[in-house]
């Protein structure tokens, strides 16, 4: 069962959410009712996902997301609050919340959200620890960072494995351009672009045996690993 840290500091709310949200969404809820004792409960024990009242005593909820994302930097966070401002929905946003939700709002809705968080939040799970790959007539072993063809391997450099492991993910969908440089260089400008266009031209020369596998650029977009 799925855990979930819920800090309202309205009790009736609170108890509402707690109820609905282990009745129809089969979680289990820890309720706490300022950000102080979210901070402690979140140190104590493992969640899967956090919502937090923004206008809350001892700590508002942006500070605690704050320190929060201090302790875990991937779990899925939702702020909860009756302001509905641009500033506020940006503040939540840069702080590395994942979803921002104005009161008042109907539960049905907060329960989808948390649903789409967590399957997205279990996928990017997933693709943390996939690290081999079969493409084509290659095998792709990216904690060793080699391609295997027939027998024969290649090494690859970090990078070009960095880049190669991002197509794979997305095989025969589009890998966006700002993804993959953000992912692997930190940084979308000319010069990275520049670089990554060397990478996947090297790339594209040691899968150029199999004629079934090509990387491809979608125009104005990104590239494509296609395995037919």
């Amino acid at each position: 069962m799925q855990k979930i840290l819920l800090a309202e500091d309205d009790p009736n709310l609170g108890e509402l959410l707690k109820d609905y949200l282990e009745l129809k969404g089969k979680f289990e809820v820890v309720l706490v009712e300022d950000g102080d004792q979210a901070l402690e409960a979140f140190r104590k024990e493992e969640f899967d996902l956090c919502i937090f009242d923004v206008m809350m005593p001892k700590k508002d909820g942006f500070t605690l997301g704050k320190e929060i994302r201090k302790v875990n930097e991937n779990i899925p966070i939702i702020f909860a609050t009756a302001k509905s401002m641009m500033e506020d929905k940006t503040e939540a946003f840069e702080l590395g919340g994942d979803d921002y939700i104005t009161k008042p709002f109907r539960v049905e809705e907060l329960l989808l959200r948390i649903n789409a968080l967590l399957k997205r939040a279990s996928k990017d799970k997933e693709e943390e620890l996939a690290d081999k790959f079969e493409i084509g007539d290659y095998f792709f072993d990216y904690t060793s960072q080699v391609i295997t063809y027939k027998g024969q391997q290649q090494k690859l450099s970090t990078k070009e494995a960095e880049l190669l492991r991002l197509l794979c993910l997305k095989k025969n969908d589009v890998l966006t351009r700002e993804e993959a440089l953000k992912k692997i260089w930190h940084d979308d400008n000319y010069f990275t672009g520049r670089s990554m266009d060397v990478f996947l031209s090297k790339l594209r020369k040691y899968l150029k045996q199999d004629p079934n596998v090509e990387i491809v650029n979608v125009h104005g977009r990104g590239y494509k690993l296609l395995v037919s």
